[in-house]
C-alpha cells in the first residue's frame, strides 16, 4: 500500500492522516503495519536529502516473498521517495470511463499499488484530452477519478459520493467535508449534465474545477462554490500543515 502527498515548505501535508490511512489499508491487507516512528524518521531523512521536493510518497510492502501470490513472512519493506509537484491545469477535462469500479471488492477503500485499472483508464482519458478519468460501479453510481474524488453542485448543493459506492477516503476529500457543508449521497453520472459547477480533489491537486466531462462543458470552471471550496482549503493549509 501507499500514501502520497504534497510537500509544502519541506513539511509532508497532513501526514498523521495519511499514516493512519496506510496503517487502515495494512490492517484491510492483513499486514503488520509500519512503525508510525520509523516512517516519520525517513520522512524527515528524505525531505532533508531534497530540499526541493514538492510531492512524497509513502510506500509499505510484507517486503520479501515467494513468486506467485503468496505473501512472505518477513519484515516489511519501507520506501520514502520524493519528486516535483504535479503540474495541473486550472480547470480539468475529465472522461467517464467505459470500466466500472466494484465497489464490493477485497480492496475496496485501500490504497494499493493494485493500480492497473486506473493506468488503463488514465490512458483511456489521455487519448481523449482528457487529465483525468471517472468511474461508475457496478450499480452504475458515480464512484471516483483514477488518483481523485469528485464533487458536484446540483440544484445548489454541493455532493460527493458516499464511501458506500466504492470511493476511497480521500484525505483532501475528508479535510473538505469538515470545512464546507456537503451532502454525501449517491450520484449518478448523467448529473453532470444538470450541475452548475464540478470539482476534483487529490492530495496533489487540493481542489480543481471540471471544465468539460468529454463532449460536455460545464457552465462554470470554476464556479463560485469551487472558488468557495478552494479557498476554504487554502485558509486550512494556513492555518496548520498536520491539520
Amino acid at each position: 500500500m501507499f500514501e502520497t502527498m504534497k510537500v509544502v515548505d519541506g513539511t509532508a501535508f497532513a501526514l498523521t492522516r495519511h499514516l493512519r490511512r496506510l496503517r487502515f489499508s495494512a490492517d484491510g491487507m492483513g499486514m503488520l503495519p509500519p512503525d508510525d516512528e520509523r516512517i516519520r524518521h525517513a520522512v524527515a531523512a528524505v525531505l532533508d536529502a531534497d530540499p526541493d521536493a514538492g510531492k512524497l510518497r509513502i510506500t509499505w510492502s510484507s517486503g520479501v516473498g515467494p513468486l506467485g501470490s503468496s505473501r512472505g513472512g518477513g519484515p516489511g519493506t519501507l520506501i520514502v521517495a520524493t519528486e516535483a509537484g504535479s503540474a495541473w491545469p486550472v480547470a480539468e477535462a475529465v472522461h467517464l470511463c467505459r470500466w466500472a469500479r466494484n465497489e464490493h471488492g477485497a480492496l475496496v477503500g485501500l490504497k494499493t499499488t493494485s493500480y492497473a485499472e486506473n493506468v488503463l483508464a488514465l490512458e483511456a482519458a489521455h487519448d481523449r484530452g482528457c487529465s483525468e478519468a471517472l468511474f461508475a460501479n457496478t450499480a452504475g453510481d458515480l464512484c471516483e477519478g483514477t488518483g481523485t474524488n469528485v464533487f458536484l453542485v446540483v440544484d445548489g448543493e454541493l455532493v460527493t459520493p458516499p464511501l458506500s459506492s466504492g470511493c476511497l477516503a480521500g484525505v483532501t476529500r475528508e479535510l473538505l467535508l469538515e470545512e464546507m457543508a456537503v451532502t454525501e449521497r449517491s450520484v449518478a453520472p448523467d448529473e453532470f449534465t444538470r450541475s452548475s459547477e464540478a470539482f476534483l480533489t487529490s492530495s496533489t491537486r487540493d481542489v480543481n474545477a471540471i471544465a468539460r466531462v468529454d463532449d460536455m462543458v460545464l457552465p462554470e470552471a470554476p464556479g463560485p462554490v469551487t472558488v468557495a471550496a478552494q479557498a476554504a482549503f487554502a485558509d486550512l493549509c494556513a492555518r496548520s500543515l498536520d491539520p
